[in-house]
């Protein structure tokens, strides 16, 4: 057997993004206000009314380094920025991301960070929460092994390819793309077959021959890149089509848009701002994730890699861009079967991906100046 994955696969990053809806709730922490770190200091509240009861509560991970988003606007102050600036209080809500439809259905959190393609489903069943902006492209890998035959996409046709959960954004992502090639993507009668494993089990399956192709996210795409002779078959950051989309991006639920608009435009700006921070400094972000405890390392090599990783992912957070991924996933997993094809694409974009007053298209930083330029619409 190849030399074993030792550093990222056991932080269960890409497992911890995956969105179950059929898992239970767990516990969470609750952390207030000045740079979200169980801090007694938030911004002061200045309606004891209605919003009140519609505070935004942000979910957050550690040892997900695709979060590094919420991390730094947590670090740098970007929420405690925005919400002193519009009077309110928010929660940063510390459990796992992968119970997002029992944490938004008890009011647990109302305000996260997910992958787009996971979460396509659960909204189309009626998970109840709207995309506010995209915010990073490019964390997913499919791969086959050296000398296998495999080589390209065409050769899947058969196949079995092993992914963390049928409903990841992985599986649904490789569908959307086969079905474009004129394979039948679902039913008895499928091109193609998925199995699952463990995230981070997913390139030892691969090697060993359990399956003939994975799909998996960074970082354990990116190390099994580096310590398994693979095959990358396709690169969601490389592919001419879904290298203009997000993988990730912000969500709120549509309870809070109702009731506290203010507040969900507040999330969304200051997780604009973090993500326009980790495009033009990934580095930086990594060593501040480390440093302020939301990545563990074992080496300084480590805290590199982590940046390596960053840098190649795009943070650039855009509002128009994140929907243009919405409605493109729309239309594909209509034809695919994986959403009803009934649903009327304009109705339900109007409900899950709304413009709201008071967010701008995104942010650009300047690491010179330390100031953000703010995107007009």
């Amino acid at each position: 057997m190849k030399k074993q994955i030792a550093k990222f696969f056991g932080l269960t990053f890409s497992a911890l993004l995956i969105v179950n809806t059929l898992s239970g709730c767990s516990s969470a922490t609750v952390e207030n206000g000045e740079h979200g770190e169980h801090s007694t200091q938030s911004a002061q509240t200045q309606n004891d009314n209605a919003k009140d009861d519609f505070s935004v509560k942000i979910l957050n991970n550690k040892e997900s380094l695709c979060l590094a988003p919420v991390h730094i606007a947590i670090i740098n102050g970007y929420f405690d920025e925005e919400f002193k600036n519009i009077g309110q209080d928010y929660e940063v809500v510390t459990s796992n991301i992968d119970t997002v439809t029992e944490q938004i259905t008890s009011r647990n959190i109302n305000a996260g960070y997910g992958l787009t393609g996971t979460l396509m489903q659960p909204i189309a069943n009626g998970l109840a929460i709207s995309f506010v902006t995209g915010l990073h492209r490019g964390c997913t890998k499919f791969y086959s092994k050296n000398g296998t035959g495999i080589n390209t996409l065409e050769d899947l046709k058969g196949k079995t390819i092993g992914v963390a959960s049928l409903s990841d954004s992985a599986p649904i992502q490789l569908k959307r793309k086969l079905s474009s090639m004129g394979f039948n993507v679902n039913g008895k009668d499928a091109d193609i077959h998925f199995a699952t494993y463990g995230m981070t089990d997913l390139p030892i399956a691969l090697d060993n021959g359990a399956v003939d192709a994975i799909g998996i996210h960074d970082p354990v795409a990116y190390n099994a890149e580096k310590n398994y002779d693979f095959i990358k078959l396709l690169d969601i950051g490389e592919d001419e089509n879904f290298s203009k989309e997000y993988c990730c991006q912000a969500y709120v639920s549509q309870e809070l848009i109702e009731n506290n608009p203010e507040g969900a435009a507040a999330y969304t700006r200051a997780i604009q701002k973090a993500a326009a921070f980790v495009e033009e400094c990934p580095y930086e972000a990594a060593q501040l994730q480390v440093e302020n405890g939301y990545m563990p390392i074992e080496s300084d090599e480590d805290t590199k890699a982590y940046g390596e990783i960053l840098e190649r992912l795009e943070y650039e957070p855009s509002v128009s861009l994140g929907r243009e991924t919405f409605v493109s996933s729309f239309y594909d997993l209509q034809k695919t079967g994986d959403l009803d094809e009934n649903l009327n694409v304009d109705e339900f974009t109007s409900k899950v991906y709304p413009t709201i007053d008071g967010v701008p298209e995104g942010y650009t930083y300047d690491k010179a100046t330390n100031t953000f330029t703010e995107i007009k619409k």
